[in-house]
């Protein structure tokens, strides 16, 4: 299937062109304001799709935008028509479509064309009203709140929120990408007169930036964000792509001795804590058993052995464990514990405990294995 896609350089453009591709899409005609005007013609031709994402929406003059959104159409449908190119097509509108101002009105216009279009020539014609989109490789400071958010908190510049409690209705990039693909497959999501994503989220802007503050800070406190939340999973997708390109790694607080070192990874309020623990060559660390809390253990380098006693039992258990065959070790309450280095190298240890360490309450009692 040969699909032109017009605004192939935006920001929709580019995330399904990139998707496309990793699909293996072969035949895609991209057009954008900065490509040979002349191709168009021959892409208007040979296409079996459209998907028309080119608009204008922060011109310098008002007039621009109906050049933009009406007129830049109304070019495009002259050429199907002039072809015979009775494909189907995939429209970019915005909900301000339906308001009265200067970008609303050019949108509303572009689509009269484009459903026009499809009443005169007998072509499928989907329309899709987004809302707010957010994602990767949004601009900032041009039509994104959430884009602008996650660039200047990122950057530690100072965000404005006029009112924290209007509301947003915003959608995520991969789905609207998922959405447009699925109409090239004929499948789109149509409600009514209009196609739509079927992921959509209602969130204030207040909640928004608390949110991106929360990432940011989430790199002091070795915390990540409630990940079962898929708005938040979204949100964060996008903040980190905003990072600065020197930023992108981030110290973590090494506690070290002679003995080796022991470094808090990631911090959870509901899947514990994971942390990294090196010992040095003949060293034993641990001695110690708890009430509730639980480990896991996994030897990724050096080699080792895991001893275990219930503290009422004289008996001890022993696993060899390996960074040259990966196994988790469980330890589980009520068995005090140690773990010693038995190799000539530093042996590291992943370790998650299903509680985040609290020194109030640490729930760890020494005891000899």
């Amino acid at each position: 299937m040969k699909v032109l896609i017009t605004g192939a350089k935006g920001f929709i453009g580019k995330n399904l062109i990139a998707e496309l591709k990793n699909r293996g899409y072969a035949g895609i005609f991209e057009f954008d304001k900065d490509t040979n005007p002349a191709l168009l013609d021959g892409y208007c031709k040979e296409a079996d799709f459209v998907i028309h994402l080119a608009g204008v929406n922060r011109p310098k003059e008002e007039s621009e935008f109906m050049k933009g959104n009406f007129g830049f159409t109304e070019k495009l449908l002259t050429l199907l028509k002039k072809h015979n190119n009775v494909c189907p097509i995939a429209a970019s509108s915005s909900i301000q479509a339906a308001l009265d101002n200067p970008y609303g009105k050019s949108k509303k216009a572009g689509e009269e064309l484009v459903l026009e279009h499809g009443k005169q020539t007998g072509a499928k014609v989907l329309i899709y009203r987004f809302p707010n989109i957010f994602g990767k490789w949004c601009k900032p400071n041009y039509n994104s709140a959430v884009a602008t958010f996650c660039h200047n908190i990122a950057h530690n510049l100072p965000i404005t929120v006029n009112d924290p409690n209007a509301m947003l209705n915003l959608v995520y990039i991969d789905d609207v990408v998922a959405e447009l693909i699925h109409a090239l497959e004929g499948r789109e999501n149509k409600k009514g007169d209009f196609c739509e994503v079927s992921v959509s989220y209602k969130v204030t802007l207040g909640e928004i930036a608390n949110l991106i503050y929360s990432f940011k800070k989430s790199r002091e406190e070795c915390s990540v964000p409630d990940m079962s939340d898929n708005f938040t999973k979204k949100l964060y997708s996008t903040y980190l792509s905003h990072l600065p390109e020197s930023k992108f790694s981030y110290a973590l607080k090494m506690n070290a001795d002679n003995r080796g070192s022991f470094t808090e990874f990631i911090k959870t309020p509901d899947r514990g804590q994971v942390s990294v623990n090196i010992s040095k060559p003949g060293i034993t660390k641990g001695n110690h058993w708890h009430h509730t809390k639980c480990e896991k253990f996994l030897v990724v380098s050096g080699k080792g052995v895991i001893r275990f006693r219930q503290v009422e039992s004289d008996k001890v258990l022993e696993y060899f464990v390996s960074g040259d065959k990966l196994e988790v070790v469980d330890i589980p309450v009520g068995y005090t514990h140690n773990i010693e280095n038995l190799g000539d190298v530093d042996m590291v240890t992943i370790m998650w405990a299903n509680e985040s360490f609290d020194p109030e309450k640490p729930d760890t009692h020494y005891l000899e294995v």
